[in-house]
């Protein structure tokens, strides 16, 4: 029986302290396409792909026409910040550490094309990433179980021989309903009750944490 086991981690907020550009770059545009957004409900959006977070913050009644429009204006103002992404505290020593304990390290992330790209470069630690599943590539996004399934694939582990990584309840939710270990980070901003009831095993603070408590969480087990 193979020994194999894989890290998965979603990015934006777990490993790259993003969610609170991504609040005001998709408040700036709706505003721009004339809806009045809480700032609060975006942030408990976040980490939906940008179909199903519309979605979830506009009503079911609004002419999805403008959908497009959104998505489109929401990339481009994120993108202003592409060169600058700040990766959280010890993010990449923390997917080397694990790799180093022979887990296999792969990202399940909304993000795709030019934004992924950004995301990794801010991670800088590519030559431990075997690759990325993001909701571009499965028919649903978290918290359908899709982009863990996918990413649990690339790695070759079925979900018994994962963990996946992450800080929304939307990546608790699709992690419960993948079968693999749902493990929760603080860094996102969002509540730990919320993320404990969403099905977190255990929660950290942020990568860091994470890291200076290895021997002693889920992962301790991997070597």
């Amino acid at each position: 029986m193979s020994t194999k086991r894989a890290a998965i981690f979603d990015v934006d907020g777990t490993l790259v302290d993003t969610n609170h550009l991504h609040v005001v770059t998709w408040w700036e545009a709706f505003r721009q396409g004339g809806h009045r957004v809480p700032m609060r409900d975006i942030h408990r959006a976040v980490g939906l792909s940008g179909d199903d977070l519309i979605e979830h913050l506009l009503r079911k009644d609004r002419d999805r026409a403008d959908d497009e429009q959104f998505v489109a204006a929401h990339h481009a103002l994120y993108a202003t910040y592409f060169d600058r992404l700040p990766a959280l505290d010890a993010a990449g020593d923390l997917l080397r550490a694990l790799a180093g304990r022979g887990w296999t390290i792969v990202l399940a992330t909304s993000a795709s094309g030019p934004e992924l790209a950004a995301l990794r470069r801010a991670i800088g630690a590519d030559d431990v990433i075997l690759g990325a599943a993001s909701a571009d590539d499965v028919a649903d996004g978290k918290p359908a179980p899709d982009p863990v399934q996918q990413a649990r694939e690339l790695a070759g582990v079925p979900s018994e021989r994962a963990v996946f990584v992450g800080d929304t309840v939307w990546d608790m939710k699709a992690a419960v309903r993948d079968g693999v270990v749902p493990v929760a980070v603080l860094s996102g901003g969002i509540p730990r009750a919320d993320l404990e009831t969403a099905g977190a095993h255990a929660v950290y603070g942020d990568p860091a944490d994470l890291l200076e408590r290895l021997d002693s969480s889920v992962f301790a087990d991997g070597e």
